[in-house]
């Protein structure tokens, strides 16, 4: 055997020549993978600038110096990197989402803050996810992260984290074709608040991302923390 079985870290083998070289591998994955936190789950290439030690899940479609690795976890070391297999229920901060996520054996999900999962793998699961966006200059724009499709929206909350600025006096929130949805006449300061609950829970049957639109003027720039609490509806596992 030349690795563990767990965590895949490199063996020592008998009357090995430099010994160091597999220890300090064998250290890398081991501080990469203990506490593991993950820049993002959604790259399917590597970012244009990586530090030694920082983690990212591989998307689908792997291209460029991850192709061929999607699924695997991707450890950026001394220029390039080092891959491994996670296994189901592996644990995981992903740091662009501020999400926990759990590995259920194909990919990493967000972990239920409530619900319940029956023994067939059928589950029920509330979720919050927290993520920032950039306002960039301009009129009305879409976040990046997306409402999961199926999944069924009691709230968006919002936070101002740096001031709105631009020639706008408020900003609404929504989501295409309803873009006051959770929330219009929006402050711009900081720590401004948007509290966007809905009378009735809404299922979104398609991705869909948040929609900022600027109110009497347009965007300049800003930054605002966003969270969606939503529920998820899992399927009983395959047989």
């Amino acid at each position: 055997m030349s690795e563990t079985a767990n965590l895949s870290l490199p063996l020592m083998q008998a009357a090995q020549a430099q010994k160091h070289v597999t220890l300090n591998e064998a250290l890398v994955r081991l501080d990469a993978l203990v506490q593991l936190r993950l820049q993002s789950t959604s790259l399917s290439a590597p970012p244009v600038t990586a530090l030694d030690g920082q983690v990212w899940a591989v998307a689908a479609d792997a291209a460029g110096l991850w192709a061929g690795q999607a699924g695997r976890i991707a450890i950026a070391d001394n220029g390039g990197w080092v891959f491994v297999v996670p296994r189901a229920g592996w644990r995981a901060w992903a740091v662009d989402t501020g999400t926990d996520m759990r590995h259920d054996g194909t990919g990493w999900l967000p972990v239920a803050t409530s619900g319940a999962v029956s023994p067939t793998g059928a589950a029920f699961e509330t979720r919050v996810v927290v993520f920032d966006h950039v306002v960039v200059a301009g009129g009305a724009q879409a976040t990046t992260q997306v409402i999961p499709s199926h999944a069924t929206v009691f709230a968006v909350t919002a936070r101002v984290i740096e001031p709105i600025t631009g020639t706008l006096v408020k900003w609404s929130l929504g989501t295409e074709g309803a873009v006051d949805r959770f929330g219009r006449d929006l402050g711009i300061g900081l720590n401004s608040y948007a509290r966007g609950v809905l009378g009735w829970p809404m299922t979104y049957y398609a991705p869909a991302p948040l929609v900022l639109s600027p109110e009497g003027g347009v965007f300049a720039g800003g930054k605002v923390r966003f969270a969606l609490h939503y529920a998820e509806f899992g399927l009983p596992a395959a047989v």
